[in-house]
């Protein structure tokens, strides 16, 4: 082993100590502190299987729209599927914390703008923050981007209004929110209470009308609602990118290229050509259930619904939301707790932005030492990075200026379309999917969509680009 590998080995196992010494402390100043330290090490292995899968969904449709290569997106299909499988397990068990959303137009759109954004910014959501953990500068500024953006359009007036029909306004002000939330200056919360809480909540397993819970969960959820869309998908990638290479493969090398049994050997083999994503996401979709059943067992121990509760028990009573409560999924989720860290040091800084749907209604914005999902998205970094520094791909790397740009041009768009959708391609996408829930295939579609979008326009980007520096170096 050379200098190198040792002080990588160093600074992982030091990261490891340092999580192992948090939990340790803040459970022997209080025993609720075991809620967060749950957060921080499922965050943690989440961080660990991003990395080892380059499970990036910017990545996997970049690489199939511009160059053709299906591996990743490949990769991600079957991971939905595995972690499907974990998931509807835990919801006929009734042990799931998961929610599903509104689900209409609106979560097309979302994805649309998010799937264009992944593109310029060059890393999705999930994935910025694994990069993060490399050392890649251009991952933090996209990170750093989608929360600012966030913290910002959650609180968007004035001006704003006059862009939501008087039908959202009307339905916003009959909710009878709390005084607290003032609806009328604030289009993010018309367009919430207004238009998204009125559309239809449903999973697939509750439109298979199916009374068992162990059927409805896997022949609604998972079969219906994964296994069969995402075999559909699948079938789509092979026949538009991978089969023409299978067939010149098995051209050459002598054998049959027509019948339907090649054309199975064919799909079968671009499912097995991405065998490490799969593990990833396998692993992914283990923990991602795991940590649904320890969040709902800790939350039945205190006898609580939500961890405002427990702030509440400790005397924590800032940045708690007008129901009492703070953001706690209970499951893997990413950009909402990012939008928190901003807002809360906007409101540090004098921000009055407790009045909103988002962070005075539902998510608070709790100091992010003692915010669960805070120290699961931190420890998601930790995770990647100790798995980086362990396979010796950690480096430091600074953007160029033109790379910062695309980055915060990205990140900002991904920031809207996460708060559009109620989710980024985690909590709108790979989540919702896994677990049955409609509105996850409707944000797909559009982020697909605006992925596609995205490659199209970097195609142009580029050779109008080179086109110029041609143009420049002939004068």
């Amino acid at each position: 082993m050379d200098a190198v590998d040792r002080r990588n080995d160093t600074w992982a196992f030091s990261i490891i100590g340092f999580l192992t010494l948090v939990s340790v402390l803040t459970y022997l100043w209080s025993e609720y502190y075991i809620y967060l330290s749950a957060y921080l090490w499922f965050g943690f292995i989440y961080g660990m299987c991003l990395q080892y899968g380059r499970f990036c969904f910017s990545s996997a449709f970049r690489d199939l729209f511009a160059v053709g290569v299906p591996r990743m997106a490949v990769g991600i299909m079957i991971a939905m599927v595995l972690f499907g499988f974990v998931s509807a397990f835990v919801t006929a068990t009734g042990m799931s914390t998961f929610h599903p959303a509104p689900y209409g137009m609106h979560s097309v759109i979302a994805g649309l703008i998010f799937g264009v954004g992944m593109v310029f910014a060059g890393g999705c959501a999930s994935g910025s923050l694994y990069k993060s953990g490399e050392g890649n500068g251009s991952a933090m500024l996209v990170v750093l981007s989608i929360s600012v953006t966030q913290a910002i359009f959650v609180d968007i007036g004035g001006w704003a209004n006059r862009l939501a029909p008087q039908s959202w306004r009307e339905s916003a002000v009959a909710k009878g929110l709390p005084a607290a939330i003032n609806v009328e200056d604030g289009w993010m919360d018309q367009y919430l209470a207004g238009y998204v809480w009125d559309q239809p909540v449903k999973t697939f397993a509750d439109l298979s009308g199916i009374a068992n819970p162990f059927l409805a969960a896997y022949v609604g959820n998972v079969l219906i609602g994964i296994v069969v869309p995402a075999a559909l998908i699948l079938a789509w990638i092979y026949v538009v990118w991978a089969r023409r290479a299978f067939l010149k493969k098995r051209t050459k090398g002598g054998r049959a290229a027509r019948g339907i049994r090649v054309e199975l050997a064919g799909y079968w083999g671009m499912i097995l050509a991405s065998k490490r994503t799969a593990v990833a996401g396998l692993f992914l979709g283990i923990a991602a259930g795991l940590h649904m059943l320890v969040m709902k067992g800790l939350r039945v121990k205190f006898g609580v619904e939500n961890f405002g509760e427990l702030m509440t028990r400790m005397g924590f009573t800032f940045g708690i939301s007008a129901k009492g409560t703070v953001f706690d999924p209970g499951y893997w989720y990413v950009t909402t707790q990012e939008a928190q860290w901003v807002g809360w040091v906007f409101n540090r800084l004098g921000w009055e932005n407790m009045d909103n749907v988002f962070f005075g209604l539902n998510n608070g914005i709790p100091n992010p030492l003692i915010n669960p999902a805070d120290w699961m998205s931190l420890a998601l970094i930790g995770g990647a990075a100790v798995m980086a520094l362990l396979h010796n791909e950690f480096k430091w790397k600074a953007p160029t200026r033109e790379l910062a740009v695309w980055a915060m041009i990205g990140g900002a768009l991904m920031g809207i379309g996460s708060r559009l959708g109620l989710g980024c391609n985690i909590g709108a996408f790979f989540v919702r999917v896994s677990e049955g829930d409609v509105s996850g295939w409707l944000f797909g579609i559009g982020m697909i969509a605006g992925a596609y979008l995205g490659v199209k326009f970097f195609s142009w980007w580029t050779e109008r680009k080179m086109a110029k520096e041609a143009a420049f170096e002939l004068v």
